[in-house]
């Protein structure tokens, strides 16, 4: 399985937020997000190859019960379902982020789906070289009805401008039985204060519509960097 790092932080987002947690990152994307925060596993994937007893292993060295199967796309590693059934039998609280693009039967506690908006399609980075790939396999919303007809689930958003709002709703409007309040918005941002600039109008936002805010407390304690 070919792993960009495995380290020991806290979940900085979502429902999880603050649960110290062993992060396990897969490299290798089939999207590319213009504001992409983890590059070496998407523009320019870089990585090694790990067994899955050496993964478990690196994990048993850490003192929690929780696990993050993030990536670039963790399923698109063929070993996925394995690695999480494998951490379930150990007695790990699984957590699987993904832009739910690709569907596969995963043991896990919680799908973390986070749908990629129109304001990640990159249409002059790279001078668009993959802007109309990303921009046709961004959303799939039969992927997201079956995790969430499947699994426990939270939908993140990723919002750049106000008007980032009406395309998620417009894609809730879409789905069957979505819950509000597993509905969380979180800002584009690479930096304390880019996010700062803009959680108050998005916190406005999320209560006028019922969604959760999310703020992305790692870059808030750590920066944008590896290993956090």
């Amino acid at each position: 399985m070919r792993i960009s790092e495995i380290f020991y932080s806290i979940q900085g987002e979502g429902r999880l937020l603050g649960t110290p947690s062993v992060f396990i990152r897969t490299s290798g994307c089939n999207l590319r997000c213009v504001w992409c925060d983890t590059p070496y596993t998407s523009w320019r994937p870089q990585g090694e190859e790990w067994s899955l007893g050496e993964i478990l292993a690196e994990v048993k060295g850490h003192p929690t019960s929780h696990v993050v199967v993030t990536g670039g796309e963790p399923l698109l590693a063929p070993e996925i379902e394995e690695l999480s059934a494998r951490l379930k039998k150990n007695n790990y609280q699984v957590t699987v982020e993904t832009a739910a693009t690709l569907f596969k039967p995963l043991t896990c506690d919680l799908i973390s789906m986070s749908p990629k908006l129109s304001n990640s399609t990159p249409w002059r980075r790279e001078k668009g070289k993959f802007a109309q790939m990303h921009d046709e396999r961004r959303l799939s919303l039969p992927v997201i009805q079956r995790f969430m007809g499947e699994y426990d689930y939270q939908l993140k958003f990723v919002v750049e401008e106000r008007r980032d709002f009406a395309e998620i709703r417009g894609i809730l409007r879409k789905l069957k039985n979505v819950d509000p309040a597993r509905v969380l918005i979180m800002a584009q941002g690479r930096t304390k204060r880019e996010l700062h600039k803009k959680a108050r109008w998005i916190v406005d936002l999320c209560k006028k519509h019922g969604f959760r805010y999310t703020p992305r407390l790692q870059i808030e304690l750590y920066g944008n960097r590896r290993g956090t």
